[in-house]
């Protein structure tokens, strides 16, 4: 049995990762339509997702993303875990908000449309070759209330000096190992030895990302990753090294609680308020969504 498995197995949680589905999804880009309208112009099959606000399962005999409702940016194709995040982060209008690691800019252009293009968003992005990806979708979206930096979030107190001011909220969907859900090789390109390196990365994004949060400001971390080094671990250094934090409960109708016993050491009961989506279980990429306040 690969090494993953045998730690999922660990955690009671035992799969044939073949038989899993991933169902294709899209997000309705409000900024530009409504989903009424929307659902009445697309030529394909919607299903709701009942944990999202506008996102949809879809069947189509052809690439939704040739499709002209994709180039004029009404719809944009966002697995349905990874639409989460933002909604657990609720920005809203008026609001300056930081996105730590945002191309191509999913979650960034899903915030757009939550604050109705009014505020700031601050993208942040240090991959150069992404970058592109990021400015054209922000511009195919209609985003409004965007700037976008070539920057490793490490440095974003860099940001805040420039504009004066921090961040009542921020959103850092951080760098991680992913999951086998999305990537058919992936169990042959990874080593649970290789987290360490990941971790600390992870560690200093958190550090970063604190540094420039308001008191009383949300961050919203999340990961695409399953394992609990970079998720629920990650969360029990946090609450240990910061005594200012709290975690607020992510109240989802998928997923389930943060796991609070890993491979046998006990972590802060707090976690469990924090979400972890199985693949087997939602039918969904894998996914882990804390929120914490900052006191």
């Amino acid at each position: 049995m690969n090494e993953f498995l045998e730690r999922y197995d660990e955690l009671g949680e035992k799969f044939d990762p073949k038989s899993i589905e991933i169902a294709q999804a899209l997000r309705i880009n409000t900024l530009k339509t409504d989903d009424d309208s929307l659902k009445k112009r697309l030529n394909a099959i919607l299903m709701k997702i009942s944990f999202l606000q506008h996102g949809y399962y879809f069947k189509s005999q052809f690439t939704v993303g040739a499709m002209p409702e994709h180039f004029l940016g009404l719809i944009y194709i966002q697995e349905a875990a990874s639409q989460i995040p933002s909604e657990v982060l609720d920005p809203r209008p008026g609001e300056t908000v930081l996105d730590m690691c945002a191309a191509p800019g999913s979650k960034t252009t899903q915030m757009a449309a939550m604050m109705q293009n009014h505020g700031l968003i601050i993208a942040l992005d240090a991959n150069n070759p992404r970058l592109p990806a990021l400015k054209n979708n922000l511009e195919r979206c209609g985003v409004s209330n965007c700037l976008v930096y070539k920057k490793d979030a490490v440095y974003a107190e860099d940001i805040e000096h420039d504009l004066g001011r921090k961040f009542d909220k921020v959103l850092l969907d951080a760098p991680c190992s992913g999951n086998f859900a999305t990537d058919p090789e992936w169990f042959k390109k990874r080593q649970v030895e290789d987290l360490k390196e990941v971790v600390k990365v992870q560690r200093k994004l958190i550090d970063a990302a604190l540094a420039v949060l308001n008191p009383r400001g949300v961050l919203v971390y999340s990961t695409c990753s399953l394992e609990p080094e970079e998720n629920e671990e990650n969360m029990d250094w946090m609450l240990s090294t910061y005594k200012d934090l709290v975690l607020e409960k992510v109240d989802l109708g998928v997923g389930e609680p943060g796991l609070t016993k890993v491979f046998g050491r006990q972590l802060d009961p707090e976690i469990a308020k924090c979400r972890r989506l199985w693949p087997h279980k939602t039918g969904t990429q894998g996914f882990f969504v804390a929120k914490i306040r900052k006191n």
